[in-house]
């Protein structure tokens, strides 16, 4: 049936895949789908993730930590290959009842912490080291704001656009036409703030800037979805300077390689600096 005759029925039951890149790991009901515990490293921070933009924000926070002395911030990261649906496991869920990367498990005390949620992530690393977030009161507050803005916006161009663009199986010309606009919209928010401001909090790099590059930084320089040239992101100036400044930090460069199983250069887990400092050598053109 063509897009133009589908009619809904009445109740929506699940009796395909729906096709796709991701088709076989997505279903309409929550829980493991098998038994399989998680290991545990001897560093204080455990994560559980995938090099994907989400992931990519707390390795970056966690090696920003690192570069500025706090041993406390030394972590394992393990590999959640989503794609075999790994984020299934009881393990994962126990830690992560909403089965997405990332996952992490804060083992600096007593008890384990179990944190969910990239911002939540960010937000306790933040606090825990006193770094990369405003004490002040208006800064602070600048810097949440900036931060759920993305993480409210980002399904809009992961789950809308990059999935309509890059992943489904048709290309529906109202779906693209529809995410590509929010998108240009949203570009053109960090656009406007970023004409005034070096950082998305003024002159102090925070988490709300390690929460936003990785995706809409990356989609800027044309990493994202290979649509550079569609969304024109040439056109978007101090956007495109912001994300090259974050870009050339060297905590950044090494964080955006952790938990990566794909590329010319990876670290498809990390337990020490040594694993960063020489990563692995992939193919450059293979893709997640």
């Amino acid at each position: 049936m063509s897009e133009a005759q589908y009619e809904p029925p009445k109740i929506w039951t699940w009796d395909k895949e729906s096709g796709g890149r991701f088709a076989a790991i997505n279903r309409p009901i929550a829980g493991a789908t098998h038994d399989k515990e998680l290991p545990v490293g001897e560093h204080p921070i455990q994560l559980y993730s995938l090099g994907t933009p989400n992931g990519v924000k707390v390795t970056v926070l966690l090696e920003e930590l690192l570069a500025l002395g706090h041993a406390g911030a030394e972590y394992d990261a393990w590999l959640i290959n989503i794609g075999e649906g790994n984020q299934f496991s009881s393990g994962f869920v126990e830690l992560n009842p909403n089965s997405k990367i990332p996952a992490m498990a804060d083992r600096s005390g007593d008890t384990p912490l179990r944190l969910f949620e990239s911002a939540s992530m960010l937000v306790h690393l933040a606090e825990k080291f006193d770094a990369f977030l405003p004490k002040q009161g208006d800064k602070r507050a600048e810097c949440f704001n900036w931060l759920f803005w993305q993480m409210g916006s980002a399904p809009y161009l992961g789950g809308g656009f990059g999935h309509f663009y890059a992943y489904a199986p048709v290309k529906i010309e109202y779906a693209i036409d529809r995410f590509a606009m929010e998108v240009k919209r949203q570009l053109d928010v960090l656009e406007r703030h970023l004409a005034d401001n070096q950082f998305m909090c003024g002159d102090e790099y925070t988490i709300a800037d390690m929460a936003i590059w990785p995706w809409y930084g990356a989609l800027a320089m044309g990493i994202l979805y290979d649509s550079a040239e569609f969304l024109q992101v040439h056109e978007y100036t101090h956007v495109l300077r912001w994300a090259n400044e974050i870009s050339a930090r060297p905590a950044v460069r090494r964080g955006r390689l952790v938990n990566r199983a794909w590329g010319a250069e990876m670290v498809p887990e990390r337990h020490s600096a040594a694993d960063v400092d020489t990563p692995q050598k992939g193919d450059p053109d293979s893709r997640l």
